[in-house]
């Protein structure tokens, strides 16, 4: 909405333009009016709308052309002020006023018009049935007003309907000519009815309607003027109600009543609190409220958060299967104005056996987009109407910043429930098909361009869910620079039957994480292949003890067995205990913590590793 008003006076000389503005402020008629009054400013407080107001004045004897042609373009809306005791003064309207303030305008970006009729006190009767034609032939007039200065008769009116014009404008609403809402309009107010359509039948039955008559004006509809709502609907539409409710049609309808009698500010209202500004467009303010999120610290969704998407998922899965087709997908998203989750999705996230989105795949991806891009993230709760649903201030309030990384090496704990591993090894190691591992998909057979960089997965860690992002690093263009490094967790894979392989994961790890905090965890991948002996100095067994780092782990991606599965585990875990990088994570019991109940393979892998330990 504007911030101020500003109203200009045009019309025929004599017509009373100067004592509108001067009885209006003044509050009774002027007996000394000058050529031209001064430019008058409304405090907001004074005025309907709380808005500054100004009032501009004109005069053909003292000002230019060019000074007119000016004032026209800086005006919100033009009141053309005629006698409606001279004939002339309203021809005037057709044939010198509108075409010179929009007679050059764009249809959809006309100045407004209100026509004002002065002098009303001198005139039994009303000039309306001569105005009412060219009312008719220039849409933007937005009405007409009789009024009179002398007696100060709809003074007030005339500014509050010029103020009006400018603050709740027809324009992008309505089509005059067409007598219908404009297509942005019906966009955005279908939006408005998916998202008050709690329960998605397609009807907003009594309780949807009053909590959307709660949140957009305060206040629920009596029953009675519940009924009579539907009433008016039922008789002027054939399609409006349905099983006692109102469908979307109904609800077009009501707002083009609206529109039709007057009352735009009705659905203005409507329109800005679920986040529209004066041109259809939803507000950045609305989509991106603001958030700080300091560099060591991330952002992960809340128990609001959650509650609010779990609500949303129950909404839109109509079979409660416990996932999302891909038509269930498209409807949850239907109240954007593009689809946000691409086919990556479905390599990103646990999915079902059918390749649905799985509830804990759809908790997953929501939880990658708070984690990597939580503009993003508040962007798309936006579009779903988060603010309004959950009657909270902003898309804020679904998010919380954890605090920085430092303080939780410091404290020995992490409060975060979501860490980032990146997956780092030469190209042919089997990255992809570790990913796809992770979430119960297998890479076999198509390019790694097929699959999304990033994978999440839920994982359990001292009892606690918590989710794990793999980010597999593209080795062409990573590690430009120490800050392509950082993560939580470090994960070198190399290729046990490629002797070539080790060599990079050692020079990474020397390069980016030896003097980090960052703890690291060496895999082993393809070790269903016969292992071969790695040309570096030492070999990766050696070089993990020198560094105080735990023993490579074994990966097969063709015998998903516990052993495989745990690897997982032991990353978030890793991620979760920072403060133990080095000796600690090195320790057995501490692995022995982590893989208690896996298979007995593990234990005897550290057995072995131990008694490594001990010969050297």
């Amino acid at each position: 909405m504007k911030q101020d008003v500003r109203i200009l006076l045009l019309g025929e000389p004599k017509v009373g333009k100067t004592s509108l503005i001067m009885s209006l402020v003044g509050e009774e008629f002027p007996e000394e009016v000058p050529l031209r009054a001064e430019e008058i400013t409304i405090p907001a407080d004074v005025t309907p709308e709380k808005v500054p107001t100004h009032i501009v004045d004109y005069s053909e004897r003292e000002q230019t052309d060019e000074v007119l042609k000016q004032e026209i373009i800086k005006a919100n809306v033009v009141c053309v002020v005629y006698d409606v005791t001279k004939e002339d003064t309203i021809d005037k309207i057709k044939t010198k006023w509108i075409p010179l303030v929009n007679g050059e305008a764009e249809k959809g970006n006309k100045v407004p018009i209100i026509l004002v009729g002065n002098k009303s006190d001198l005139r039994s009767g009303s000039s309306m049935e001569t105005i009412l034609p060219i009312m008719n032939q220039f849409p933007e007039i937005e009405t007409c007003v009789e009024c009179s200065a002398k007696n100060l008769k709809n003074i007030s009116e005339l500014f509050y309907y010029a103020q009006k014009a400018v603050l709740h404008p027809t324009a992008p609403l309505y089509d005059p000519e067409d007598k219908q809402l404009k297509p942005l309009c019906v966009q955005a107010l279908s939006r408005i009815f998916c998202i008050s359509d709690q329960d998605n039948d397609r009807i907003l039955s009594d309780a949807e309607l009053n909590c959307f008559q709660k949140c957009c004006f305060g206040n629920p509809l009596a029953p009675q003027a519940l009924e009579d709502v539907k009433t008016v609907v039922w008789k002027n539409t054939s399609d409006g109600v349905q099983d006692n409710g109102l469908t979307l049609n109904g609800f077009l309808f009501l707002n083009t009543l609206f529109i039709q009698r007057g009352r735009h500010e009705t659905t203005w209202t409507i329109l800005r609190k679920f986040g529209y500004d004066d041109t259809l467009e939803l507000t950045d303010n609305y989509l991106y409220p603001e958030l700080r999120v300091p560099m060591s610290c991330s952002t992960e969704l809340n128990h609001l958060g959650h509650q609010f998407l779990q609500r949303l998922f129950d909404k839109y899965d109509e079979d409660k299967d416990s996932a999302l087709s891909p038509s269930e997908l498209r409807n949850l998203f239907s109240v954007f104005p593009y689809m946000p989750w691409g086919a990556e999705v479905y390599t990103a996230v646990p999915t079902t056996d059918e390749g649905y989105i799985s509830y804990q795949g759809y908790l997953c991806q929501w939880t990658l987009s708070a984690y990597l891009d939580i503009h993003r993230c508040l962007e798309y709760l936006g579009y779903l109407g988060y603010p309004i649903l959950t009657e909270q201030e902003s898309q804020t309030t679904a998010v919380t910043v954890t605090r920085e990384k430092e303080v939780d090496l410091e404290k020995g704990q992490t409060q975060r429930s979501v860490f980032l591993c990146k997956v780092i090894g030469p190209r042919g190691t089997g990255k992809t098909a570790f990913l796809q591992a992770f979430v119960g998909q297998n890479a076999a057979g198509s390019p790694s361009s097929a699959f999304s960089p990033y994978t999440i997965n839920m994982v359990k860690v001292s009892n606690q869910d918590k989710y794990l992002i793999l980010y597999e690093v593209d080795v062409e263009t990573a590690f430009l620079k120490a800050s392509d490094a950082s993560c939580d967790v470090a994960c070198l894979m190399y290729d046990s039957s490629d002797p070539h392989s080790f060599e990079y994961c050692a020079s990474i790890y020397k390069q980016h994480y030896m003097e980090s905090n960052i703890p690291c965890v060496l895999v082993a991948s393809k070790v269903d292949l016969p292992e071969v002996k790695q040309l570096h100095g030492m070999n990766p067994a050696e070089f993990c003890y020198k560094h105080r780092l735990p023993p490579p782990l074994p990966f097969s991606s063709l015998s998903l067995d516990s052993t495989s599965k745990t690897i997982y585990t032991k990353l978030a875990w890793a991620a979760a205990y920072p403060h133990l990088n080095g000796s600690d994570m090195s320790n057995t019991s501490f692995w022995l913590r982590v893989t208690l109940g896996s298979a007995v393979v593990a234990v005897l892998g550290f057995a072995i590793y131990r008694a490594f330990a001990r010969q050297k």
